[in-house]
């Protein structure tokens, strides 16, 4: 974690505007941000992905071109330009907020050159199983970066380095999956389907020692060049776990980065058993996201009063493992109409923030959309086109990051007795002598008596929902209340 009471903030979504103009609006605003209470911004990738100047940056082409070289149709990336980029890096620096780099190692796209290879197709939902026979496909795995050369690097990628596709330029109706000849799949990976060793594109081969060095080089060059303070990484659950014991390994014993480098991965699964099974293998070298908490935020925010929040951090790895916890409500891939669409509803927001925000435990995360909104059009699951408008949170997100960083210290007392109104209280320590007491309600709201540890105390909702301040009695209990389908945040005056 970036400091005492940090807070990370993913400083985009999926269908920000491809306008180029996200480095910029970082140098303008990182002060603004830094002031508000956050500490870290997650920036989403920042090299050439096989979409050029319109790609969010997954779809991965050139890990060296961070809006540098004419290639994929652009110079610059979806948002902005390698010069663009290192600037947005040092305003944050200068605002005093870390950087993570969002990178993806798991595969590449948008190759330059088409191969002949000798494959089998696999089942889909059984990597182990042969559907067929080896035959010969046609794959874009020639990536020969003619924009950059050989500037940075020289090293080309060809099929040696690639253990599976799902594309055969034969046949473009054909979307079976590939293993290719003398490869076989990792088997540290997710056990979905058999094998989740292959997620897209075309998969690297982590088996490989000139892939296994190629990332390597490639991370020394991006931590040396652009001087960022941690990553996110993502599908870490299609990559062999082991290949990051090495690779973390040697980025934190880097001149220009610190042992302690801050680093999260995001293995997408509602399964906390799984999530402990990653953290075993991986020796807790990195935090994970704690999907399945984001999942019990959907699902109360879907069944409204017939939820009991008794329950809400039951099987999450805040719960059960909080220093390795990155705590979210929304993501770009969580909003609607994407690939893990499982949106928290607006009314939920407030209360589900206040439940990362305000507690002991997890190293939370903001969404960019739920903090300054979203207005986007996209095809959904039933091929429809539709409008989405995401509500702009950011007055009350500011409310609760003025409260954390001010007042969410020292001990902390849970009032998890009542299935429709829950709240706990942080009672300050030497340097925060303030105290807060938090209630919510996703039904009919209430009042419950909590301990915050000051007499004869004046306590004010700082949300503004309940206008009346309450006196604490002669013991340091207090009679709290919030409206329902709220929350309220108490603190002494």
């Amino acid at each position: 974690m970036s400091s005492i009471n940090g807070v990370m903030m993913q400083y985009f979504h999926w269908y920000i505007s491809p306008d180029g103009t996200l480095w910029q609006q970082i140098v303008n605003r990182a002060q603004d941000l830094a002031a508000a209470g956050i500490t870290a911004l997650w920036l989403p990738p920042a090299y050439k992905g096989s979409g050029g100047g319109y790609d969010v940056g997954y779809g991965v082409y050139d890990l060296f071109d961070l809006g540098e070289f004419d290639q994929k149709g652009s110079t610059r990336t979806k948002y902005g330009t390698k010069q663009e980029y290192l600037a947005a890096v040092e305003a944050a620096h200068q605002a005093g907020l870390q950087v993570y780099a969002d990178i993806v190692l798991n595969h590449r796209d948008g190759g330059d050159e088409t191969e002949k290879v000798q494959a089998v197709p696999v089942a889909w939902n059984d990597r182990n199983y042969e559907t067929g026979e080896y035959r010969e496909i046609k794959i874009y795995t020639k990536f020969d970066f003619p924009g950059r050369g050989d500037k940075y690097s020289a090293f080309k990628w060809n099929a040696n380095h690639f253990d599976a596709v799902n594309h055969n330029a034969y046949d473009w109706s054909d979307h079976s999956v590939y293993r290719l000849v003398n490869k076989v799949f990792e088997t540290d990976v997710a056990p979905r389907h058999g094998n989740y060793d292959f997620l897209m594109a075309c998969d690297l081969d982590m088996a490989s020692e000139a892939v296994r060095n190629e990332v390597t080089a490639w991370g020394e060059w991006y931590f040396e060049t652009t001087g960022v303070d941690g990553v996110r990484i993502d599908a870490i659950k299609h990559i062999s776990s082991l290949f990051f014991h090495g690779w973390l390994d040697f980025i934190r014993e880097l001149p220009h980065t610190e042992q302690n480098m801050f680093a999260v991965g995001e293995y997408w699964s509602d399964d906390i058993a799984a999530l402990h099974r990653y953290i075993t293998n991986t020796e807790g070298r990195m935090s994970l996201f704690d999907v399945p908490l984001h999942y019990n935020f959907h699902r109360a925010s879907k069944s409204g009063e017939h939820y009991d929040l008794r329950q809400i951090f039951d099987n999450t790895l805040v719960q059960q493992q909080p220093s390795l916890a990155v705590t979210f409500v929304e993501n770009h891939d969580s909003q609607p109409l994407q690939a893990l669409e499982s949106p928290v509803e607006p009314w939920f927001k407030p209360l589900a923030y206040a439940l990362i925000l305000l507690r002991q435990q997890g190293y939370p995360c903001i969404f960019y959309g739920d903090y300054y909104g979203a207005h986007y059009k996209d095809r959904g699951r039933d091929g429809r086109e539709h409008e989405v408008w995401l509500n702009d949170h950011h007055w009350i997100i500011d409310k609760l990051l003025y409260i954390r960083q001010n007042y969410a210290y020292g001990e902390q007392y849970d009032y998890f007795d009542d299935a429709h109104l829950v709240g706990w209280t942080r009672l300050g320590d030497t340097e925060h002598q303030g105290a807060i007491a938090v209630i919510l309600s996703n039904s009919w709201g209430g009042k419950k008596w909590m301990e915050v540890g000051k007499p004869q105390t004046a306590f004010y909702d700082v949300t503004e929902h309940i206008s009346e301040p309450i006196t604490t009695n002669e013991h340091g209990w207090g009679e709290f209340s919030c409206q329902g389908g709220s929350v309220s945040v108490w603190v002494n005056k």
